[in-house]
C-alpha cells in the first residue's frame, strides 16, 4: 500500500496506529508488515514520535489544496471504524447484510452527510486494518449468556469434577455422510476447461457419531438409517465396554440426546456414565465438530463412492487411522474455539 494514496484522516489515523504498535513493543519491520506500509515511513513516523509525539504526526499541507467535500475528519474516521467493527449493517439500520464497502460509503452519508466514493472508502478500509474476511454463521436461538456461563462456570467445574472422579471427559457428535460430498480442488487449464467429476446419479448416504477426548482418544461407530435413540443408546453401552473409567460424555441439545431413552440409560449406568448437555446452537464449541470436518474432507470427500458400502469403508478405515493417531486428535483442542476444553 502506498500510504500517499490516502485521505489526509486516513493516513493520519494509519501513522497513529503504526507508532502506538511499536511503542508497545512492535518492531518497525513488523509494523510495516502488519499495516502494510513502507519501513522508510514507519521509520519516518517513529522518528517525528521521538521528537515531538504524536502531534508532530499531525500532517502538514501537501501539493494544491483541494475541496473539502467527501472527506473524513480525524475525529471522524475513528468514530465510523469503530461502528465497523462492532456491529453488523442491520443492526445499525441500514439496508445491508454484511459490510462492503456501498455499506460502508451509506454509513458516513447517514453520520456525516459526506459522499465518498467506493474507491476512497476501500482507502479508509486498508488504513483502518480492515480486510474482506468470510463471516462465521451463528444462529439467532443462541443464547449468549448461557454460553457464557458454559464457557466460564459450568465447564470449568465438570472438569474439577471429572479431575476428582478420575474420569475421562469425552465430547460427542453425530453426522450424515452423502454421496455427493465433494471437497477441494482440481487443476484445469485456465478459461473453459472447468473439472468435471464423473459420479453416480443416484445419491445415498450413512451416519456417524463419535467421541473424543483431549487426551487423543477416539470412539466412533459408522451406520445406516436415521440418527434415533436406540443408535445413541448402543454407542453409549459401546463407550462403557471399550473404556474402563467413569465417563463424562457431553454432547449438544439433539431431541436424541435429551430422550427418555438416553436419559434412563444414563440413569441406569449413572455410577459410570454421566450424560451432559451443552448449551443449545454453538457446535462451535465442540471439539469433536473438528472431527467431523476432518472425516467430510480427508475421509469422505476426495473418493467417489458408487454405493452405500464404497461410501462407508473409507470413513471407518479413516477412522481406525485416526485411533492410532492420537496427537492428531489432540490437536484439534488447540482450535481457538475449543480451546477452554484442552
Amino acid at each position: 500500500m502506498d500510504a500517499r494514496t490516502l485521505e489526509p484522516s486516513a493516513l493520519h489515523l494509519l501513522r497513529r496506529q503504526v507508532v502506538q504498535a511499536v511503542r508497545g513493543g512492535m518492531s518497525q519491520t513488523d509494523a510495516a508488515h502488519t499495516f502494510r506500509a513502507s519501513l522508510r515511513a514507519v521509520s519516518k513516523w517513529r522518528r517525528l514520535d521521538r521528537e515531538g509525539g504524536l502531534r508532530a504526526l499531525t500532517l502538514k499541507r501537501r501539493g494544491r489544496r483541494r475541496g473539502q467535500g467527501g472527506r473524513l475528519s480525524v475525529a471522524q474516521a475513528p468514530h465510523i471504524r469503530r461502528l465497523i467493527v462492532g456491529k453488523l449493517p442491520d443492526q445499525l439500520k441500514l439496508p445491508f447484510y454484511l459490510w462492503t464497502r456501498a455499506a460502508v460509503a451509506s454509513l458516513i452519508m447517514r453520520e456525516y452527510g459526506i459522499t465518498v466514493s467506493l474507491v476512497t472508502v476501500g482507502r479508509y478500509l486498508r488504513a483502518w486494518g480492515v480486510s474482506p474476511q468470510k463471516p462465521v454463521r451463528r444462529a439467532y436461538e443462541r443464547n449468549e449468556a448461557a454460553i457464557a456461563r458454559w464457557l466460564k462456570q459450568e465447564y470449568p467445574m465438570i472438569a474439577r469434577q471429572a479431575k476428582r472422579e478420575h474420569a475421562a471427559i469425552y465430547w460427542g457428535d453425530e453426522m450424515g455422510l452423502r454421496s455427493d460430498h465433494v471437497t477441494g480442488t482440481s487443476y484445469a487449464p485456465g478459461g473453459r476447461h472447468t473439472p468435471v467429476i464423473r459420479a453416480t446419479g443416484q445419491r445415498f448416504g450413512c451416519n456417524m457419531i463419535s467421541a473424543i477426548t483431549n487426551k487423543g482418544a477416539l470412539a466412533f461407530m459408522v451406520f445406516q438409517g436415521k440418527f434415533k435413540a436406540p443408535v445413541f443408546a448402543e454407542f453409549m453401552k459401546r463407550l462403557l465396554t471399550q473404556i474402563g473409567a467413569r465417563i463424562y460424555l457431553i454432547v449438544d441439545g439433539h431431541p436424541v440426546h435429551r430422550s427418555g431413552t438416553a436419559t434412563r440409560f444414563a440413569a441406569m449406568h449413572s455410577l459410570r456414565l454421566r450424560l451432559i448437555r451443552m448449551p443449545g446452537y454453538c457446535p462451535e464449541l465442540n471439539p469433536d465438530e473438528l472431527l467431523n470436518q476432518d472425516v467430510k474432507t480427508n475421509g469422505l470427500g476426495k473418493s467417489r463412492p458408487a454405493n452405500r458400502t464404497e461410501l462407508m469403508a473409507p470413513v471407518r478405515s479413516h477412522l481406525y487411522r485416526r485411533q492410532k493417531q492420537p496427537q492428531v486428535i489432540t490437536n484439534m483442542f488447540r482450535e481457538k474455539h475449543v480451546r477452554y476444553a484442552a
